[in-house]
């Protein structure tokens, strides 16, 4: 996850719960699983790198969440499920329908165990995995897909020239700023280049502070993140200049295309009104303070 966390810790919210959806998802799928690894009692990891997330990817199984370290509205989930199972387990009927939508190349913000990445390389498309997490990337690599160890705020392979961005699995939640995360993805994609974003299932604009904790309590050091609805999203979308070109729900799960301009540079301009429908790899660039790339959550 991370810029993988989530499906599960985007849609939680008060009366619901779970990014990929607010409340819990019914019969996660478990993926392939590697050998358990003891997680021992140690100091709080970094986020998505050596806390009890990494443990989680390496054996494809949870229980994992976000806990709420920020005071929410009153009725607010403190523990916001992360939905390990299904991240590591092949991509379903919705995933695979937003992989058809793909023009490569694909980068993948926050590819998480990589299903999505290894999916667009048995299809024959060029994608890209990036992630902070090293058993998030190796994972990838397991599965065949290409995956590669960064920040999405730092410097990128092929920037300004990816066809395609995936944001999934809650990922508009990296860096806890929806706004400077889709100004910089507008860099990394080419004019006409599009934006596939998943967002939370509830209608919520949040920005709070979360740690990956699993069932025992073990946890990783605080990080900022963002929980965003439909509406926040095409929100930050117009003032970060994309232009909305899609929107559809499938599963309960909420989805927004959006296509940066032909014209100009990958800057905000004058957005055109919205519609719905149903490598340099040393330079970095700059990013929010504490900001990661999940697993993101996920993907």
């Amino acid at each position: 996850m991370t810029g993988t966390a989530t499906r599960s810790a985007q849609s939680a919210a008060p009366g619901r719960q779970q990014p990929r959806s607010a409340d819990p998802l019914p019969g996660p799928r478990v993926g392939p699983a590697c050998p358990a690894e003891p997680l021992a009692r140690a100091e709080p990891g970094e986020p998505w790198t050596d806390d009890p997330y990494a443990h989680a990817v390496r054996t494809g199984r949870g229980p994992l969440y976000l806990r709420r370290m920020t005071p929410g509205a009153p009725g607010a989930v403190e523990l916001l499920p992360l939905d390990v199972e299904s991240w590591c387990a092949a991509p379903d009927a919705v995933d695979t329908d937003v992989l058809r939508r793909c023009s490569g190349p694909v980068l993948d913000v926050g590819c998480g165990p990589g299903r999505l990445v290894a999916a667009l390389a048995a299809r024959g498309i060029p994608a890209l995995g990036v992630d902070v997490s090293p058993a998030a990337v190796a994972r990838t690599r397991r599965l065949g897909g290409s995956a590669l160890r960064r920040s999405v705020f730092d410097r990128l392979p092929r920037e300004s020239r990816w066809g395609t961005v995936l944001l999934m699995d809650g990922n508009v939640g990296i860096g806890g700023d929806p706004v400077t995360l889709l100004t910089r993805l507008r860099e990394v994609v080419r004019p006409g280049g599009r934006l596939l974003a998943e967002a939370a299932g509830d209608d919520v604009d949040e920005r709070l502070t979360v740690r990956v904790e699993d069932a025992h309590g073990r946890h990783g050091r605080p990080f900022p993140w963002a929980r965003v609805g439909v509406t926040a999203l095409l929100h930050t979308a117009q003032v970060t200049g994309w232009i909305v070109t899609g929107r559809w729900t499938a599963d309960s799960r909420p989805f927004v295309e959006l296509h940066r301009p032909n014209s100009g540079p990958g800057r905000p301009g004058r957005p055109r009104e919205e519609h719905t429908a149903a490598g340099d790899e040393s330079a970095a660039t700059s990013r929010p303070p504490g900001a990661t790339s999940l697993p993101g959550g996920g993907s």
